[in-house]
């Protein structure tokens, strides 16, 4: 809000403004009869009204940009005020690293609005790469409060593809998922990084060390479903060479062997032996030393993971008994 709408520390109407004189407030139309009309403050009433003049008028004035800053005070997800704030903007050639500067508080107020992130997008788009580390930094600023801030990190993913900045991604994807080995989003990014970074070449490029990687953080805590699905993610539509690829097999035998945490071992087991993998004697007996019944070994070993599964995972018996009844017999 300007100075001139501010007097000794209270809000000046706009219809006690002398610059918005000449302007007819038009009141919201909700028909004769409302069944339930919203309870507005008079602020919030007035700034609307008068938000509707300059609206049908089309007006693109400097007044008209403040209106819109007050009416998004009052309500930062009203997007018709965003989308003509952008055309004033346009209009007046307004300064744009002053927007982004404008946007900054209200983001962190408002870290879940869809309509301010389109709105820094638009901006940082106009701006170019010289807003990238900014940007980057912002994020990681709105990370530090919700690390899994969905508007964020689709935001921060737009900027790297747009704009660039991708020189230290893997290594932030690395700093969040050592802080917490446990947030799927680090994870998601990572994944991001390796497959869309013109850096580094590519998922198959990377999938070696990306392997060890995540195997480390799978024995680190193998009750994490982050990293078992990343390293699904690293043989995508290569099953083959998920189930031939030997650090797969022995890390399952690892964390089947330690007879602790092992529900995403077991399911990652069951969708090799989907692709018609055939495991190892040491394998057979570590998932036989989990089964609570007589004989396990007189059943295929799918179904008696699956068996151990229902007990182990009991939420999800229902899917287990599914995944029994049309893995293939092994």
């Amino acid at each position: 809000m300007n100075k001139q709408a501010v007097k000794e520390g209270e809000r000046i109407p706009f219809s006690e403004r002398p610059e918005w004189a000449d302007v007819r407030p038009v009141p919201q139309d909700d028909g004769p009869n409302p069944v339930v009309p919203i309870a507005y403050t008079d602020e919030f009433s007035e700034t609307m009204d008068y938000f509707r003049a300059v609206y049908l008028a089309d007006e693109r004035s400097p007044r008209a940009l403040q209106l819109t800053k007050e009416a998004i005070s009052l309500n930062a997800g009203n997007y018709t005020v965003w989308q003509f704030r952008r055309l004033i903007l346009e209009a007046l050639i307004g300064d744009l690293d002053e927007e982004l500067h404008f946007l900054d508080q209200i983001t962190r107020e408002n870290a879940k609005n869809y309509q301010i992130w389109h709105h820094r997008r638009w901006i940082a788009e106009k701006l170019g790469n010289h807003v990238v580390s900014k940007e980057l930094e912002f994020t990681r600023e709105i990370f530090s409060s919700d690390a899994k801030n969905y508007h964020a990190w689709s935001y921060r993913q737009w900027v790297l593809q747009a704009l660039g900045g991708w020189e230290d991604e893997l290594a932030y994807c690395d700093e969040l998922i050592e802080d917490d080995i446990f947030n799927n989003s680090a994870w998601n990014q990572r994944y991001f990084v390796i497959s869309r970074s013109p850096l580094l070449g590519g998922v198959e490029a990377m999938r070696d060390s990306e392997v060890a990687y995540a195997i480390k953080a799978i024995l680190t805590k193998p009750e994490n479903e982050s990293p078992w699905r990343y390293l699904r993610g690293l043989y995508k539509n290569d099953v083959i060479s998920l189930a031939n690829d030997p650090r797969v097999t022995s890390v399952c035998l690892d964390i089947l062997t330690d007879k602790t945490d092992y529900i995403h071992a077991l399911n990652m087991v069951l969708d090799l032996l989907h692709h018609h993998y055939q495991p190892s004697d040491d394998l057979k007996n570590a998932v036989d030393a989990l089964s609570t019944e007589p004989n396990p070994s007189d059943s295929c070993l799918s179904e008696r993971v699956c068996s151990i599964l229902k007990l182990a995972d009991p939420m999800r018996a229902n899917y287990w008994e599914w995944r029994k009844a049309t893995n293939p017999a092994h």
